[in-house]
């Protein structure tokens, strides 16, 4: 799909290129800010503000990069920015945003208890190794991508995929494993 935009941008048809482009990615550009942020209210906003500037921005695309990993980073970088906007006010001890927290996490997508039990061990996660676990499992990027996405080098993508299976596995009850030599 991401060619068909492409070419569609070439064609001097933008306004077709970017109804293609709201339809493939409007799913993952929320994902990412819901990721980020963890309200969807939050990453609804954030999601119509990345589709404004990706509007703005499209004859901008020189396909230098991949056309979603272009769109990611914009996502991302959106969100980052609406989460250093907002500020930490709310407690757990507060009922209401006790509530708001239980009702967030019912929001994932479990098919079963397993699953759900997962996702809020996905989402206990640190922030770079959440956004690595989704990307590299759950929308099945290959490494190099997930690296291009965070731009952080491979390398470190590698290390957050192994250190948050270790937190995951701890966190579903897996037994710990002792290295070599400890």
């Amino acid at each position: 799909m991401d060619e068909a935009i492409v070419e569609q941008l070439r064609a001097g048809r933008p306004a077709e290129a970017f109804d293609a482009l709201v339809a493939s990615y409007r799913r993952r550009v929320f994902g990412v800010a819901y990721a980020i942020l963890g309200s969807r209210a939050a990453a609804e906003d954030v999601a119509q503000e990345v589709f404004v500037k990706l509007w703005r921005a499209l004859g901008d695309f020189d396909g230098r990069a991949k056309l979603s990993t272009w769109i990611y980073a914009i996502a991302r970088n959106a969100a980052i920015s609406a989460r250093r906007r907002e500020r930490p006010t709310a407690s757990l001890s507060d009922e209401a945003t006790f509530a708001d927290a239980e009702a967030r996490s019912a929001t994932m997508p479990p098919a079963n208890e397993d699953d759900e039990r997962l996702w809020r061990a996905v989402g206990t996660l640190p922030e770079t190794q959440r956004q690595a676990v989704i990307l590299y499992y759950q929308d099945e990027r290959p490494v190099e991508e997930v690296a291009a996405m965070l731009g952080i080098p491979v390398n470190t993508v590698k290390t957050h995929l192994h250190r948050a299976r270790g937190r995951l596995a701890v966190a579903l009850g897996a037994p710990e494993r002792r290295e070599v030599g400890t």
